[in-house]
């Protein structure tokens, strides 16, 4: 469903990485976390890379300050790492709904602010990005942190600003399906050094290791444990592959919007399908994901894939989830209905021929008449 753009000079990023030997983290991934920054012009942010956007929010977390008896905000239209990260700090979820855009709801958020508010967790969702200034303004007036779960967004603006330079902190993802993929990573964007060299220790099991040593593929023997920390770290292998893609992110993010616009152009016509409200032209599309009517989704799935078509559902709520039922909600009306239509249609990072645009959307509008 979801195809990276792997070519030759990606293999051959991986091959040179290989045989320069040090494979743990080094040169390579400063490389990844200095191309991220050029490439989205973050000069006033400090990239840290880990190794899956898993934990990238774990440790946004524990940079937000999350600690047991905290809440934060978060949609339950969420990826389960979302709420998994916040557990793991000793806090807890609170679930918020999201609007027709599939990204989480400002005016529920307010509704929800209560005396152990500790972040909001907002995800940028397909095609959309949230509504950040907002969720910024309510964050200030109620002393909150925000995480910008930017999984599905990198490469895209919002306002004329590159996501990952205008949040309080901010994750990207490089996971295998991602527009952009090391194989698996994640990075984190701070707003400053001192919190960038708290992650860089969280990461590494809490050492003080200096980067300016491991930068080099090289190691000491001479550092202390200064806090509470993970084995987290990148590796070279992947750090390579990951700043091959990022160089090619342009050609990727025009594959994407390129496909985007004809699926659009190709179902506008069909009143059962609800499309993407946005364009494309500042984003780099993650997802297509449109809704249809709730008793027709699953055989219309069924259908796909019975003509060889893969298709996603992105994502059974969180507050749907056994372990997550016991957290507290506010009303969810949006996310309950979204989650029996949505579907999510073939994407893919390199070019998408016509064709094979033209018979999904031949299924889909055949099967929705």
């Amino acid at each position: 469903m979801y195809g990276a753009l792997l070519e030759e000079d990606d293999i051959g990023a991986v091959e040179a990485a290989l045989r320069r030997g040090w494979l743990g983290i080094g040169a390579d991934v400063a490389s990844f976390e200095a191309q991220i920054a050029t490439t989205i012009g973050a000069v006033d942010r400090y990239p840290v890379a880990v190794n899956t956007g898993g934990a990238a929010l774990h440790v946004a977390a524990m940079i937000a300050g999350c600690a047991p008896g905290d809440e934060v905000i978060v949609p339950s239209l969420c990826h389960l790492s979302n709420v998994q990260a916040i557990l793991a700090t000793g806090a807890v979820p609170v679930f918020c709904d999201v609007d027709e855009t599939m990204c989480v709801d400002p005016d529920r958020i307010v509704e929800l602010v209560g005396p152990h508010t500790k972040a909001i967790m907002a995800l940028d969702y397909g095609c959309n990005i949230c509504d950040h200034d907002l969720i910024g303004e309510i964050a200030v007036e109620h002393g909150l942190r925000v995480i910008h779960d930017a999984a599905h967004s990198f490469g895209s603006s919002s306002r004329g600003r590159s996501v990952g330079t205008f949040t309080d902190i901010c994750m990207f993802s490089f996971d295998p399906v991602k527009c952009l993929t090391a194989v698996d990573a994640g990075v984190l964007m701070l707003r400053s050094p001192e919190e960038a060299r708290a992650v860089r220790e969280i990461r590494i099991l809490g050492s003080d290791q200096p980067e300016a040593v491991m930068y080099k593929n090289a190691r000491t023997w001479d550092y202390d444990a200064v806090r509470i920390g993970y084995r987290y770290h990148l590796s070279n292998i992947h750090g390579a592959l990951g700043a091959s893609q990022v160089a090619k992110l342009d050609r990727i993010r025009t594959n994407r919007q390129r496909a985007c616009e004809a699926y659009s152009e190709r179902l506008k016509a069909n009143d059962q399908a609800r499309l993407p409200a946005s364009g494309f032209d500042s984003v780099c599309p993650f997802l297509y994901a449109i809704r249809v009517p709730s008793d027709q989704r699953d055989a219309l799935r069924g259908y796909l894939s019975d003509a060889g078509i893969d298709t996603g559902v992105h994502w059974r709520p969180a507050h749907h989830h056994a372990f997550f039922r016991q957290f507290r909600c506010g009303p969810l009306p949006i996310t309950e209905r979204a989650a029996l239509e949505l579907i999510s249609l073939p994407l893919h990072s390199a070019p998408m021929a016509d064709c094979t645009i033209d018979r999904i959307c031949e299924l889909v509008t055949g099967f929705l008449r």
